[in-house]
């Protein structure tokens, strides 16, 4: 809903070449906005102009016990009470709070349980197929910036993890545990993970492969072999714009 003239949130997410979202956490958010239908418009930022941009705007950093990086995105400004909210958990509550009609279920025991067993399943592949590929939708600007601060954190190149045949020694080790949890998804005939509703969890789980379809259309197709992510996957559908 970016399109309105009367947007009631300012989004901040971040550029890719393409133009579109790719990153999983700003999905959730996102997501959630499509969903209560909250008009909004988007603010594309560069990885290295997060922090200076966000800063300038007033906004306090994160603590350094919740996050490794003091500004992120998502990040949204409600125009009508002039709030900002960085983080996508807070943000979550705050629409939820905000915007009650149609209410989504943030937290629940169900609902955390299975997001866990999926990222549990699926995070280790998503992270060595979708990390080192990233770069090859940021402009030569933040391609700078993300070699430089994922490589320190890895402690390696990017090019490593895709070296020596690690990446389908990752998949082929994860298979088993990814079969249970597509299993997991498909256990009931609920259209999505808490019933006839869409959750948090779906969103979690959504914003993660439309990223990796974003990336490299090859790691979404492998993910979609998984009947459970399917399901999950294209009952959200409505929601992505």
């Amino acid at each position: 809903m970016t399109d309105s003239t009367m947007n009631e949130i300012v989004l901040y997410d971040l550029a890719c070449t393409k133009n579109v979202c790719f990153s999983p956490i700003v999905w959730r958010t996102r997501l959630m906005l499509n969903y209560k239908r909250i008009s909004y418009r988007t603010v594309f930022l560069e990885l290295p102009d997060i922090a200076p941009t966000l800063s300038k705007l007033g906004i306090a950093p994160h603590a350094s016990s919740a996050s490794k990086y003091e500004y992120t995105v998502p990040t949204i400004h409600h125009l009508s009470t002039n709030t900002y909210i960085m983080d996508s958990d807070a943000i979550a509550s705050f629409l939820n709070a905000t915007y009650p009609d149609p209410e989504l279920i943030i937290k629940s025991e169900l609902g955390n349980d299975i997001a866990t067993r999926v990222r549990r399943a699926f995070g280790p592949a998503f992270i060595i197929s979708v990390t080192p590929r990233e770069m090859g939708i940021l402009s030569p600007y933040a391609q700078e910036y993300f070699r430089r601060t994922r490589e320190g954190e890895l402690g390696h190149p990017l090019e490593d993890m895709l070296s020596d045949n690690k990446e389908e020694e990752v998949w082929e080790r994860q298979a088993m545990e990814m079969e249970t949890a597509s299993k997991l998804l498909l256990k009931d005939q609920n259209q999505f993970i808490l019933g006839a509703q869409p959750s948090y969890a779906d969103f979690f789980i959504t914003g993660s492969l439309q990223s990796a379809r974003t990336v490299d259309e090859e790691i979404f197709e492998r993910c979609m072999k998984y009947a459970g992510l399917q399901k999950v996957y294209n009952s959200c559908v409505p929601y992505m714009k």
